[in-house]
């Protein structure tokens, strides 16, 4: 990126690296020596095997990119969600501090109960409503104050499932779909994220910080914003509350999302474009 520190090619292990976000950052992170890996080779829950592949890699930074993120499953599988989200970020700090390396994690806006009517910034005390938000908010305090922690929202890629895929499927299913009007945040596209998550990896810039397109809408406007880059009749989208959801969601979502790009902002550092822009690009690379 224009501007950032790059100095000397550094040996990166990147986790979870044939996810959404793991895949679109793999090719960012060139000149550098990349180990990328996922399930099965490395279970970072497995405090052993974790401490061998830093002995192993003998990595400078560490990207960790792998998360349970099924948010309804967290409520009834809370082991699982506490092992992947939290005691697994624990692992990676021990093994930074093995081998003097730094870490970058991901984290995410449910860390916050959605009941503050303006954006939540940085310093927003987290109060989580879900097992999921709590598991990610557990993840953040393993990581250490040294660490680089990237919250973001929202978020939509090329690759693995989303919400964009959802709704384009959907559109080509049913003539209208309902969205709820009553949560609100800010759609975050991976190819916008990733070249800031690369920056601040490499830059080993410590804290919270947050990263999403910019433009603050609920899910049903959003829905309508996919079927106008789509070129379908937006007025085929109808709101709806989340009380009239059938089934009824298992995990709480926060009313307000939107999270305010603060220590981005003060840091003098770019924030990312209307989430409008890369959602066009998207929209026409999946169609």
């Amino acid at each position: 990126m224009v501007g950032a520190i790059e100095g000397p090619p550094v040996k990166i292990l990147l986790t979870g690296a044939r996810g959404q976000l793991g895949t679109e950052l793999l090719p960012l992170l060139d000149p550098h020596d990349v180990v990328a890996v996922d399930l099965p080779e490395l279970d970072i829950t497995d405090r052993a095997m974790v401490l061998g592949s830093f002995h192993d890699v003998g990595p400078d930074l560490v990207i960790n990119c792998a998360a349970m993120t099924a948010v309804d499953d967290c409520e009834s599988k809370v082991d699982q969600a506490f092992a992947v989200n939290s005691l697994a970020v624990r692992n990676l700090a021990e093994g930074c501090r093995s081998v003097g390396a730094h870490l970058t994690t991901i984290s995410t806006d449910y860390v916050f109960d959605g009941s503050k009517l303006t954006p939540y910034n940085e310093w927003d005390e987290p109060c989580p409503r879900s097992i999921y938000g709590r598991s990610k908010l557990a993840g953040e305090r393993e990581a250490g104050v040294d660490a680089t922690i990237v919250r973001t929202a929202w978020l939509c890629g090329e690759y693995g499932p989303n919400m964009v895929k959802t709704i384009l499927r959907l559109l080509g299913e049913h003539d209208t779909l309902n969205f709820v009007d009553d949560q609100r945040g800010h759609p975050t596209f991976v190819s916008d994220l990733a070249p800031v998550l690369r920056r601040l990896a490499i830059e080993r810039r410590p804290g919270v910080f947050h990263v999403t397109n910019q433009g603050a809408v609920s899910w049903f406007e959003f829905a309508r914003e996919v079927a106008i880059a789509a070129g379908a009749d937006p007025e085929r989208i109808q709101p709806c509350s989340t009380s009239d959801l059938v089934p009824a969601r298992a995990a709480p979502r926060p009313a307000n999302s939107v999270l305010d790009n603060m220590a981005l902002r003060l840091s003098g550092l770019p924030t990312t474009r209307d989430f409008r822009e890369p959602l066009a690009e998207l929209v026409a690379r999946l169609t």
